[in-house]
């Protein structure tokens, strides 16, 4: 039986009572702005990009573009300074610190518990199984009143796979919270992407970046999609001007791209196999798991060896065996041919 789902009984009271920050720029973007104390001499160089105005705090050109691309509405999307950012205000607006829980289901991202810390959040985990997949049944069982969060990363960080759709399906019809499913490396998959499905699930929250499969690591936007009621949360809590303009400038440029996107997707899923199939070749490694990410977890005998011995010849990879499940596990990032190439050498040079 499923259970029924009310959002105004998650959300804090101080929350829903909140009178958020009025932005000038919410009344006028164009016209003599002598309303927002920004500096009218400029930027200190010739090409300022008009950056002594303060951005557009609502991304209506970047939301809809981003619309488009994901097949939903403007008003289901948030726009942040990163995935982080998404995760830092659901907690803010869900969990009453010292009181609330949230579940994460191990071994999976690190920033859910970290900002749980940060918020004074007490995490319960259940563990994947041995496959990495989901237990349902274990999950719901763990839930408690205070429980408004779970925390789903797939594919998953650090294992590579996704979780069955008929798994998350019995948890989001079952859990009265919300059920965050964290999609940082969706494009990496044949998965196909929880965002348009926002408005079936009214509990259901999609996060998203441009870091992974655009390349854009370096302009930190995070994308939240969810029913427009919690959206309209998300809107009133960030900081009044949270995406600046040259991020957004970027973003649209490379959302405009999109070709030479799923063209560079496609060179790393064809370089992820030619990697995993060299990897395998070693006599090292134990066992390399399917990925549909853009990196690989593998087992090695001395894992914690291997990996300091690397970087002592600067090949910086991921030391996972201190995950749970993840015993002498290394996480390596699909690179370039060339990079793989010498990962390869330096490894075949420790055996």
């Amino acid at each position: 039986m499923t259970r029924s789902f009310e959002l105004n009984q998650l959300v804090r009271p101080n929350i829903q009572n909140l009178t958020p920050y009025h932005s000038a720029r919410e009344d006028f973007e164009e016209g003599l702005l002598l309303d927002a104390n920004e500096n009218s001499l400029g930027a200190p160089f010739t090409d300022n990009q008009k950056l002594h105005r303060y951005p557009d705090p609502n991304q209506k050109q970047l939301r809809q573009l981003i619309a488009d691309w994901r097949g939903v509405r403007p008003q289901n999307i948030f726009t942040g300074v990163g995935s982080d950012e998404g995760i830092d205000l659901l907690y803010r607006i869900f969990c009453r610190p010292g009181k609330d829980r949230v579940l994460t289901t191990p071994p999976t991202y690190g920033m859910y518990k970290v900002s749980a810390s940060i918020h004074d959040i007490e995490v319960d985990e259940v563990l994947l199984d041995k496959n990495f997949g989901l237990r349902p049944d274990a999950i719901l069982e763990a839930v408690n009143p205070h429980t408004k969060l779970l925390f789903l990363c797939s594919p998953n960080n650090p294992t590579g796979n996704t979780f069955e759709d008929k798994s998350i399906q019995k948890i989001l019809k079952n859990f009265g919270g919300i059920v965050v499913i964290d999609e940082a490396y969706i494009d990496f998959s044949e998965q196909q992407s929880w965002a348009a499905k926002v408005a079936q699930y009214p509990n259901l929250v999609v996060l998203q970046t441009l870091s992974k499969s655009f390349g854009l690591a370096g302009i930190r936007l995070g994308i939240s999609y969810a029913q427009e009621e919690i959206i309209n949360y998300m809107m009133k809590v960030k900081a009044p001007y949270n995406i600046n303009k040259l991020t957004a400038k970027y973003a649209i440029k490379g959302l405009q791209s999109w070709d030479t996107v799923q063209f560079r997707i496609d060179a790393i899923k064809k370089e992820r196999k030619r990697l995993k199939d060299k990897l395998q070749e070693l006599k090292q490694v134990n066992h390399v798991y399917d990925s549909e990410a853009n990196f690989l977890l593998a087992t090695f005998d001395n894992a914690h060896t291997v990996y300091q011995q690397l970087a002592e010849k600067d090949i910086i990879i991921r030391y996972r065996g201190d995950q749970p499940l993840c015993d002498n596990c290394l996480r390596i990032t699909v690179g370039t041919p060339d990079e793989n190439e010498q990962l390869i050498s330096a490894l075949k040079a420790l055996a």
